[in-house]
């Protein structure tokens, strides 16, 4: 069936005027009662955030989610497009989306005034409905609420206090549907101002000339709680107008962690012109990756306020496969599988995604970063090896044999350099390893290696891209400050 094109044909279909935040209700019920899934792609929030955005949409209320840097804030915001209707009608024309049975704007009510049941009609989507703005400090009540444009007046021959000539800003362009401001506190106080005027009173003064703008718009805000609740940018009008204050989180189990980056990590390198190429990260790396992350957050030389995003796994993953890619091109191999020793190649991806405290800036983002790949190896080590016996492996080491791994080692090399320590492949195929491939089984003998290493009963030291395990050297006795004599080294 066709869609009305004039105002005539809308009431003949029988329309009728919904505020959006009706609307969404009435959407967000359907889909409840369906089952379906609410916000598709967000992982681990099923028993904290979502319900809560939920109750505050029910409820109809404005909404602010609360949450450190990478923690899908933006994401939910515009996941919320899905609970708008597919399309609803405009008047042609109209800057801010004029209802055509309830118009806000002078040119709306100018339109039906002179066409009156022939007024045109266009429909708007849903994608076309959210409205989405950065706060930063530049941005001006201009920006937000508009301006008076001297131009629009010349030309239509309007006085500056005619409502024709103004020049619309984003909140009242988002008329009908969504208005979003990241990080808000960034937003100057007096920006936040008009928004409450405008949101509470439905007017605003531009330029010294009152203007009534009733807008039907949905209202949601991010922000990080350090700005929300230390630098207290919030003016309080506002916030008593936000009805739901959600708080975000990271992940809270490392499953739920590698669930979120496996599905946004660009892991899938085969395309056209890329060789065919195929790319198998076995299940072990994703979990060291991940095990980094969760490291990160709780290391006290890493700055908590800011918060390790993230996208930290998510970029790790990436490097840790790109450099598996650029093994397997250097060896003419088909397949592309990711080792522990591309973990330490990927410390980039780190050392720019975390803040450090003071006591982390005097040992370097570098170091913090290898030290959390030794003991994410450690931590996945002990979980995957618990039980197995390393003796024979100690043994080779202990008898002052070492093994040197190349970085650009193609599988075949690597097998063969590992099959020269004792014991290491059965060891290694005693843990849980969920494919069966070379590259897997490689990995697997890293992870040995590295987490032997983590519980220093054997050491490792790095040269020329090539990764050396040997014996473990004793460890020196602590000098005791008190006995000793700086001048000679002797005791007094």
């Amino acid at each position: 069936m066709a869609q009305p094109q004039t105002l005539g044909e809308l009431k003949a279909a029988g329309y009728g005027r919904r505020p959006v935040k009706d609307e969404i209700r009435r959407n967000l019920i359907a889909r409840l009662r369906e089952g379906g899934t609410l916000f598709p792609g967000i992982v681990g929030y099923d028993d904290s955030v979502i319900p809560q955005v939920v109750n505050a949409l029910l409820a109809r209320h404005n909404l602010i989610l609360l949450g450190l840097r990478g923690q899908a804030k933006s994401r939910i915001l515009r996941e919320l497009t899905r609970l708008l209707d597919a399309e609803i009608p405009v008047l042609a024309g109209s800057e801010v989306n004029d209802d055509p049975l309830g118009p806000i704007s002078a040119y709306g009510r100018q339109l039906i005034a002179e066409r009156g049941d022939a007024a045109p009609v266009a429909w708007l989507g849903r994608e076309a409905r959210y409205v989405e703005k950065l706060a930063t400090p530049d941005v001006t009540i201009a920006d937000i609420i508009g301006d008076l444009d001297p131009i629009k007046a010349a030309r239509g021959g309007h006085l500056l206090s005619d409502e024709l000539t103004i020049h619309y800003g984003l909140l009242p362009r988002a008329n009908r549907g969504i208005f979003a401001i990241n990080e808000l506190p960034d937003l100057a106080g007096k920006i936040q101002v008009g928004l409450f005027n405008i949101m509470q009173e439905g007017d605003v003064q531009i330029k010294g000339y009152p203007v009534r703008l009733p807008l039907d718009v949905l209202l949601v805000f991010s922000a990080n709680p350090e700005d929300y609740t230390a630098r207290g940018k919030i003016i309080t009008p506002l916030k008593d107008r936000i009805g739901a204050e959600v708080q975000t989180h990271y992940p809270a189990t490392v499953a739920d962690g590698m669930r979120i980056t496996a599905q946004e990590a660009w892991t899938d390198r085969v395309g056209e012109g890329d060789g065919r190429l195929e790319v198998r990260v076995p299940a072990l790396i994703r979990e060291i990756v991940e095990q980094v992350a969760f490291l990160a957050r709780a290391d006290k030389r890493i700055d908590k306020r800011s918060g390790v995003s993230q996208r930290l796994p998510i970029s790790v993953m990436e490097s840790v496969v790109s450099n598996a890619e650029r093994r397997a091109l250097h060896n003419g191999e088909p397949s592309a599988s990711p080792r522990v020793s591309d973990l330490y190649a990927a410390a980039p991806a780190i050392t720019g995604k975390i803040e450090l405290e003071y006591e982390g800036e005097q040992v370097g983002a570098e170091r913090i970063a290898r030290d959390l790949i030794r003991k994410a190896c450690g931590e996945v080590f002990s979980e995957r090896y618990a039980g197995v016996d390393f003796r024979q492996i100690l043994d080779h080491f202990n008898h002052g044999r070492s093994l040197t791994l190349p970085e650009m080692a193609g599988d075949d090399e690597a097998l063969k350099q590992l099959r020269g320590v004792m014991g290491l492949l059965d060891a290694a195929r005693a843990g849980r390893i969920e494919e069966a491939t070379p590259g897997a089984l490689i990995a697997a003998c890293e992870l040995a290696l590295e987490g032997l290493h983590a519980q220093k009963k054997i050491a490792r030291s790095e040269e020329r891209g090539a990764a050396s395990y040997s014996q473990a050297r004793p460890e020196r006795p602590a000098r005791n400050l008190a006995f000793d004599d700086w001048s000679g080294g002797k005791v007094n």
